[in-house]
């Protein structure tokens, strides 16, 4: 695996992903049998996390203004859609709905019941989508992850862990 090292005046090796490449910075003096332990033991992470910038580049940075612009009037119309249908079947009650160009979330909520959801959250398969409302909703009545949060999206969402991870990309 490729990398690039930084020697600086820190005390300990990191590994990080920018701009899809591996960078591992080191203290000055390691040596390079050390760094290449650390890239190797850790090859499936940096493989991972390599790959998933890369598919958010390609997928972000190919949308126009316009594309931009659809996402988000289908993101109003779909999501406030299902946010409707499932607050009824959840029964839960929201306040309103702000559709957000969020990079790294696809939905939250607040202590008020506003709900904002990324309109990136479009470029996701449908059963994806009615994820993040079931999640979101949920954060109504528990606004944690607290084992009663997750038991209440399990009883509406049986399948929301195969779901979650349309998401992980």
């Amino acid at each position: 695996m490729e990398y690039e090292v930084i020697y600086s005046d820190r005390r300990t090796l990191a590994l990080t992903v920018k701009d899809g490449r591996l960078i591992v910075r080191a203290p000055r003096g390691t040596t390079e049998k050390r760094i290449r332990a650390a890239v190797e033991s850790h090859t499936e992470w940096a493989t991972r996390h390599i790959e998933k910038q890369r598919h958010r580049s390609q997928v972000q940075g190919a949308l126009t203004e316009e594309q931009i612009k659809e996402l988000r009037r289908r993101a109003r119309s779909v999501l406030t859609a299902k946010t409707e249908a499932l607050a009824a079947v959840m029964g839960v009650h929201y306040n309103k709905i702000t559709i957000t160009s969020a990079r790294t979330r696809f939905g939250s909520c607040n202590s008020k019941g506003n709900i904002s959801y990324s309109y990136r959250l479009m470029l996701y398969p449908e059963a994806a989508q009615d994820y993040v409302v079931v999640h979101e909703l949920a954060h109504i009545r528990h606004h944690d992850h607290s084992a009663a949060f997750w038991a209440l999206v399990e009883r509406t969402m049986p399948d929301y862990r195969r779901r979650q991870a349309l998401l992980k990309g």
